[in-house]
């Protein structure tokens, strides 16, 4: 058995060496803007100029020479008006000054900005309250990036940002990587599907359905497959069938009942078990495996372990898969709002909920553990919006400590 963390570097260092470049394909973000938003770019976007292409104002005022309003009361003459589209093509000469609105250029011969606040108008001339001081209130051509530059490298997930900055220089279609198919198969004679009404010992497959959308927030394309029975030859055919994808997925079956096959039909099929323990609570027994070119995962079938071990071990394995670099857990810390006191020599995540109350110092995270009912407690994950992570290096936690917490991906 071995921690989480060293867990997760396996599962990176493996994907890292094996995993060859995804294939790409071409979205058209004129004709769907939304299409690329989440994927994996799978090239350098670069300026196609200078941005700003010209000095640009940042505020409404008056653009003036800094010597002509070094000292408050300066009087200038006001002889053209600059905005955003419709540029002043003349000169600002000594005396003079022009009307500049945001986001217009600053005219030749210019060198500062005065808010318009700090003016007043008297007929056609000017009067400045407030010196001017050189390079104020603009923004420099070319400061924001240059010609050529590399403005999003490949490998970026794109997001809003991301997809304003391709359309600012001019790309309607740009490469992305394919996004990784993931067959998503539950195990198990109890499981019935959604539309069947469980018997009284039965219970339905919503594990089919929390790892689809997990998969499609890590960014992976889910191929749900139902349940496969607790019987070695079906459960035989259906990995063999799972393994056409990109990378196959199962929860159930990994622990070390009678009926708990997973491991040992993945073991016939030739597959390199890479761990199959993990030091963690809720999610022990979760199975890392390569088999016939592909990575396998063998997650609990109890949903809450499910979907610990699903952010924990199986996100990096899909964007490293997508053409990315696998992201560190965006762990953050918080305060405790009560004690926690944890047994055994694992790391614990338990469903909790952060907050943000306002307080005396200002407004900081705080963290409170949810009530829940073991690792069958789909309900304790609904209330929260986070786990509350707490090391096997300290399992007693005092009110008011610092601690780990690991957000519920989709909740903040």
């Amino acid at each position: 058995m071995i921690s989480f963390e060293a867990a997760r570097a396996k599962v990176i260092e493996t994907l890292s060496a094996c995993v060859c470049a995804p294939e790409r394909e071409i979205l058209d973000l004129s004709a769907a803007p939304a299409a690329p938003l989440g994927r994996i770019l799978a090239e350098n976007i670069v300026a196609d100029r200078n941005y700003p292409p010209f000095n640009r104002s940042i505020r409404d005022g008056f653009a003036v020479r800094s010597t002509d309003a070094a000292e408050p009361g300066a009087k200038l003459r006001l002889i053209a008006e600059s905005r955003a589209g419709v540029a002043f093509n003349g000169t600002v000469g000594a005396g003079e000054c022009v009307r500049i609105l945001t986001g217009a250029p600053v005219p030749r011969g210019a060198n500062a900005i005065v808010m318009h606040e700090f003016t007043r108008e008297e007929d056609d001339f000017v009067v400045f309250e407030q010196a001017a001081r050189a390079g104020q209130y603009y923004v420099l051509a070319g400061a924001e990036a240059r010609v050529g530059e590399v403005v999003v490298p490949r490998g970026t997930r794109l997001g809003y940002a991301e997809l304003a900055m391709a359309a600012e220089v001019g790309r309607a279609r740009i490469e992305v990587s394919r996004r990784p198919r993931v067959t998503v198969l539950s195990t198990g004679d109890e499981l019935v599907p959604l539309d069947r009404a469980p018997g009284p010992f039965q219970i339905r497959n919503s594990n089919n359905i929390s790892l689809a959308a997990q998969v499609s927030l890590a960014g992976g394309e889910p191929l749900p497959a139902g349940s496969a029975k607790d019987e070695v030859a079906e459960l035989r055919a259906r990995i063999e069938q799972g393994l056409e994808a990109d990378l196959l997925l199962l929860s159930g079956g990994v622990s070390a009942g009678k009926y708990d096959l997973v491991e040992q039909v993945l073991k016939e099929l030739g597959a390199e078990i890479l761990f199959e323990a993990v030091a963690i609570r809720p999610g022990k027994p979760v199975v890392f495996a390569w088999c016939r070119g592909k990575p396998v995962f063998g997650l609990p079938g109890n949903p809450v372990s499910t979907m610990v071990t699903f952010e924990l071990f199986v996100v990096p394995a899909i964007e490293a898969l997508s053409g990315c670099l696998p992201q560190p857990l965006p762990i953050f810390k918080a305060k405790l709002a009560h004690p926690v006191d944890e047994k055994g020599t694992v790391a614990h995540f338990l469903p909790a909920r952060v907050s943000w109350p306002a307080s005396e110092s200002g407004t900081e995270p705080n963290v409170e553990v949810l009530l829940w009912e073991g690792s069958g407690d789909i309900g304790a994950v609904v209330r929260g919006n986070c786990f509350l992570l707490v090391h096997a290096s300290k399992l007693h936690l005092q009110a008011g400590e610092w601690v780990d917490v690991l957000p519920r991906r989709g909740t903040f």
